[in-house]
Parts: structure tokens; sequence; C-alpha cells
């Protein structure tokens, strides 16, 4: 179920009895997950660029995909973007994809010194991920540590706003989904917060969700907990 101020008007999702909608006609179409973290990435750019009405939602049901889903991306991920009579994945792609071919409020900067962060940034979402991952599974505790710290470093760098390049960015957008999910579960799993000793992070997380195109994917965090316990964590 979604939270009630985002389960309005969503369609619903798509498993393997479901017929596939129209292709390549023109309409553009974002293949999506709403318990997907990587997804939840281009969801939020499209929210945030205003893309609402000229971009349509296809949500998969990814532990019962529809068989047709292979023949529209290959790989059979999510999220997938259906642009221009071609389809494109990778989210991190998608927001530099979504970034340079449509209208909106721009996710990349045009400063220099914000846009070498930026790239640093998203090379880095990667490794942080895997170091929080390796430990809710049973590894060390070191680096999930580290790579909050890395995290609480990186929102000192720039004094114009609460966000990793001041104003909100992809670089954000990158980063939300995962401690979405990671706050929850570290404190969980492991009774660790990930915000104490962290101001600069635990600001962060508050100004996140006073972002509408934020808010607009949020889903409820206890099926959000349970998917990634169960698809992740084998729990």
């Amino acid at each position: 179920m979604a939270a009630a101020d985002t389960k309005v008007g969503l369609p619903p999702t798509l498993d393997s009895k479901s017929a596939q909608p129209p292709f390549l006609d023109g309409t553009t179409r974002l293949y999506t997950a709403y318990t997907c973290p990587y997804a939840q990435r281009v969801w939020i750019a499209l929210n945030y660029k205003g893309l609402q009405d000229k971009i349509q939602l296809v949500p998969i049901n990814l532990g019962d995909k529809p068989a047709w889903y292979k023949d529209v991306y290959p790989p059979s991920k999510v999220p997938a973007l259906e642009h221009n009579n071609e389809v494109k994945g990778e989210s991190l792609d998608l927001l530099k994809y979504l970034d340079s071919h449509f209208e909106g409020p721009k996710l990349f900067p045009d400063d220099p010194a914000k846009k070498e962060f930026a790239e640093e940034m998203l090379a880095y979402a990667g490794t942080f991920g895997g170091a929080v991952l390796s430990h809710l599974k049973g590894g060390p505790e070191s680096e999930t540590i580290a790579g909050f710290d890395k995290l609480e470093v990186a929102l000192s760098k720039f004094d114009d706003g609460p966000f990793f390049l001041g104003q909100f960015s992809a670089v954000d957008i990158a980063f939300a989904p995962f401690v979405e999910r990671y706050q929850p579960l570290l404190l969980e799993l492991k009774n660790y917060d990930i915000t104490s000793g962290r101001p600069k992070l635990g600001t962060w997380i508050e100004e996140l969700n006073k972002l509408d195109a934020y808010k607009q994917s949020k889903w409820d965090i206890n099926e959000l907990t349970s998917a990634f316990k169960k698809r992740v964590l084998g729990l």
C-alpha cells in the first residue's frame, strides 16, 4: 500500500497475468517498481522536473514479472525509460537523460566546482550502498560508519543550502532512496542510528521530507523494508 498522499491516481502494478500496454507508440513511459530504490531515483527526478503528465508510469511486479517485459527491456530490470522509440536503463544514466531531454528544473549544476563534486558523489553512490548492504548481511560495521561519515562531510562542502550541492540535485536523488531504507533497517537490525552525531545528515533528511518531488515517491516504509529484507537480505 502506498502512503496516503501518494496512492491516489497511481497506476496498478503489472504482473505475469497483465497484458502489455502499447509499446513504441510515441508515448514516453517509465517502467518502474514502487518499492525499488533504483526506480525511485528516476521517479523523484520525474516529479522534480514536473513531468508527471508527460511520462507515464508503468509499474512492474518484480516478483512476478510479465513475460513481455523482457522484450521491452532485455535486461528485464527497472527503471527503464521508453522515449523516442528507444528504451534506456540504469538509474544514474536516466537522471542525466531526463535532464538533457526534458524541460523543468535542472538536476545537474553548471558551476564547475559543483559539477566536479556531483560526479565524485555519484561515482561513490554504489560504494556507499555496497558497504551498508555488506554490514546488513553480517559484515563489519566500520565501512557503514565511514560511509555515513563521508555523507556528513560531503553535506558540509557547500553552504548555500542543506543539500549535497547546496541546492537540491541529482546527488540527493541518488542517495535518498537508499538512506530512506537503510535508516530504519540499521536501527531495527543493528540498533544503529545513522543521524547520531551527524547533524548535517539529520537536517538533510528533514529537508528531503519537505520536498513534494520526494514525498510523491515515498511508499509505506514497512512495505519498503519488508521488500528489501526479502529481495536483498533474504530474510
